[in-house]
């Protein structure tokens, strides 16, 4: 089947239709500094556009609340930190289970300032820290063994992510978790992702699917995207640009 065959319901249909789509390499290119990353242009406008008609558009991404409300802004739902965090109606909302773990993360991004290997660039997020080594892969096995180190000793957990590995807290919530949030009630849901932490929403849209709603699970192709991203996808895109062109053929 056609991707336009796959997508044709959302159209016809938003208003019992859930557009979903993960931030970095989907709606923005993957940038050394994370601090740097933007949505590139019309990702915004489309977005906000599908939320005017379809019953629910969300950014689920593992970046901070803070940085989607300042780059996306406050009208679509935000998921950020995998679900750790959320801004709903334009309620900011922590996960009940995350909150007390908020001072272990700053006691690790204050040994990672010190301890972590030459070339880690720690990235803070509040209730998470992700340590990257895109500038300096040779020291890819000495940071991840840093990080487990430092997870075994302050009882976190260990992620892997672009270029970098991450400390969560123990508990229950990535993107699949939210995306099964987000399409409670709903008939059709389709998510754009391109990196190994969305391969859980596209599990949960497996699970949804043999539940009898109607799922389209959309790889973003880039550089660094993973091929088990690829292999789960029901059809890809070319990069954040063609995500955009995707989106936009969404709006009825």
């Amino acid at each position: 089947m056609s991707a336009a065959q796959l997508l044709s319901g959302f159209r016809a249909d938003p208003g019992t239709s859930g557009v979903l789509t993960d931030f970095d390499g989907t709606l923005s290119e993957v940038v050394a500094d994370p601090a740097t990353a933007r949505p590139v242009p019309g990702a915004v406008e489309v977005l906000q556009a599908l939320a005017t008609t379809y019953a629910r558009v969300a950014v689920i991404s593992g970046r901070p609340v803070a940085f989607l409300l300042d780059t996306v802004g406050p009208e679509l739902f935000l998921s950020g930190l995998y679900g750790l965090e959320e801004v709903r109606d334009g309620v900011r909302v922590e996960h009940p289970d995350a909150a007390r773990w908020r001072s272990v993360i700053d006691d690790v991004v204050r040994e990672a300032s010190t301890g972590a290997p030459p070339g880690a660039r720690v990235e803070a997020k509040g209730l998470s820290v992700t340590v990257h080594y895109r500038e300096h892969p040779e020291q890819r096995g000495a940071i991840e063994t840093w990080v487990r180190d430092a997870a075994g000793r302050h009882g976190l957990d260990v992620r892997p992510a672009r270029q970098s590995v991450e400390l969560h807290p123990p508990v229950e919530a990535d993107k699949g978790t939210v995306l099964d949030a987000c399409a409670a009630g709903l008939q059709r849901v389709c998510f754009l992702g391109d990196d190994i932490g969305d391969l859980p929403a596209f599990a949960a849209l497996d699970r949804l699917r043999g539940a009898g709603v109607e799922t389209v699970k959309v790889g973003v192709v880039g550089s660094e995207t993973p091929p088990e991203v690829l292999a789960a996808a029901d059809f890809t895109v070319e990069g954040p640009a063609g995500a955009v062109s995707l989106l936009r053929s969404l709006l009825p």
